[in-house]
């Protein structure tokens, strides 16, 4: 008997939850075959660069000061094109500058409406960071945590483990900076009783949670 041509054939129809669970489980298979194997407690985390400083984006809560000018002392939020509004100032680039570099380029151009202005802006709240959970938790895809939250706080975050998950098993698949992948593995118990390095590692925008 011939087959029903291509454009008869049925649609395959799943559920979003077993086809979610489909393609995440191939993400998590590839990537247990990919990269460098270390224990969290034998990982050495590079250091940041000498003159690495931190980079303001958009989502992040600001605090500028203007000495003895109360009225120009504020927060403000980074908008989603990276830039702030202050009074007199409108549309400020402060996304890709760092917490100085933005001082000097307030400074410069509130010149125009007072004497000598002292400016100073501080990172008052980080905007999230994104990471992906993948495997066995209750919610996978794609998790906003906050700056320096752990791994804990993470799965916490995802719902937990579900019923099949090796809590032995759990990973952070991390590319680091002129390398390729780097998989890290841990234990829960490591983690709920604060063994070892586990506890005071720290997620980083990009990195991927796999619990087998």
């Amino acid at each position: 008997m011939s087959s029903l041509p291509r454009t008869h054939r049925p649609a395959l129809h799943l559920p979003p939850r077993v086809l979610a669970c489909a393609v995440l489980l191939v993400v998590a298979s590839a990537c247990s075959g990919l990269g460098k194997y270390t224990w969290v407690d034998e990982y050495q985390e590079k250091p940041p660069p000498p003159d690495a400083s931190y980079r303001i984006a958009a989502g992040d809560l600001l605090n500028i000061r203007v000495w003895n000018q109360e009225s120009l002392t504020t927060q403000a939020r980074v908008r989603d094109d990276g830039r702030i509004s202050l009074l007199f100032l409108d549309d400020v680039e402060a996304a890709g500058h760092s917490p100085a570099m933005l001082s000097q380029q307030i400074q410069t151009r509130l010149k125009d409406y007072i004497n000598h202005p002292v400016v100073t802006v501080a990172l008052e709240m980080a905007r999230p960071i994104k990471v992906t959970m993948v495997g066995e938790v209750n919610r996978i895809g794609p998790l906003e945590i906050d700056v320096g939250a752990s791994l804990l706080q993470a799965l916490a975050g995802a719902g937990g483990f579900t019923e099949y998950a090796h809590q032995d098993r759990i990973f952070v698949m991390r590319h680091e900076d002129g390398q390729g992948p780097l998989r890290i593995r841990f234990r829960y118990q490591d983690l709920i009783h604060a063994e070892g390095r586990a506890p005071t590692f720290r997620l980083r925008p990009g990195d991927v949670v796999v619990v087998e």
